[in-house]
C-alpha cells in the first residue's frame, strides 16, 4: 500500500493583503475621527506600518484594518504588531509584520501532539513546514481534525495532500 501525505503549513497570501490595505486606506482617509489625526497606512515590502497622532487613534486604524483583512481571508493570527514607538511631530507608529512559515517551537508542539495520539502516522519538520505521512488516509484526516482543534499561534493551513 502506497505512503500518504501532506503538508501543514503558514503562509499569507500578500494580494489579499495589498487589498485590503488598499480598502483600510480609503476608509481611513474617509472617516472623519481618523482623517481629523491625519492617521495613515504605508505598505512598505511585506510589512504595512500605521501612523498617528496618539495611541487611541492608531488603535482604531489596526482595527479598521484588522476588519478588511478579516473580510479578504486573511487569518489574525499571523499578524505580527511590534511596540508602538514615538515617531516625528510627536506621533505615534507601529510597524506591523506577517507570519509566514511555522516557527520551530510551534513546530515541535504540532509533532509532540501527532505523536500522543498514537496513530500509524509520523510527522516531521521540514523548514518551516510539517509534513504528516501514513498508509492510512483516515488517521491522516484524524491528524487534520486534530491539528484544527489545537490552539497555535499561528494559522494552519494543509496542502499537497496525496
Amino acid at each position: 500500500m502506497a505512503e500518504s501525505s501532506f503538508d501543514v503549513v503558514s503562509q499569507v497570501d500578500f494580494q489579499e493583503v495589498r487589498n485590503a490595505f488598499s480598502q483600510a486606506e480609503k476608509e481611513i482617509a474617509t472617516r472623519y475621527d481618523l482623517k481629523r489625526v491625519d492617521a495613515r497606512l504605508s505598505l512598505e515590502g511585506e510589512e504595512i506600518v500605521v501612523e498617528s497622532a496618539d495611541e487611541y487613534t492608531l488603535d482604531q486604524a489596526l482595527e479598521v484594518l484588522k476588519s478588511k483583512l478579516v473580510k479578504r481571508g486573511v487569518h489574525l493570527k499571523s499578524l505580527r504588531p511590534g511596540k508602538i514607538e514615538p515617531a516625528s511631530g510627536g506621533r505615534a507608529r507601529l510597524e506591523v509584520t506577517f507570519q509566514q512559515g511555522i516557527p520551530t517551537e510551534t513546530a515541535k508542539k504540532l509533532v509532540a501532539a501527532i505523536k500522543q495520539q498514537k496513530l500509524k502516522v509520523q510527522g516531521a519538520i521540514q523548514g518551516d513546514t510539517v509534513r504528516v505521512s501514513g498508509k492510512n488516509k483516515d488517521d491522516l484526516q484524524a491528524v487534520i481534525t486534530l491539528l484544527r482543534s489545537l490552539d497555535v499561534d499561528v494559522p494552519l493551513t494543509f496542502s499537497n495532500y496525496r
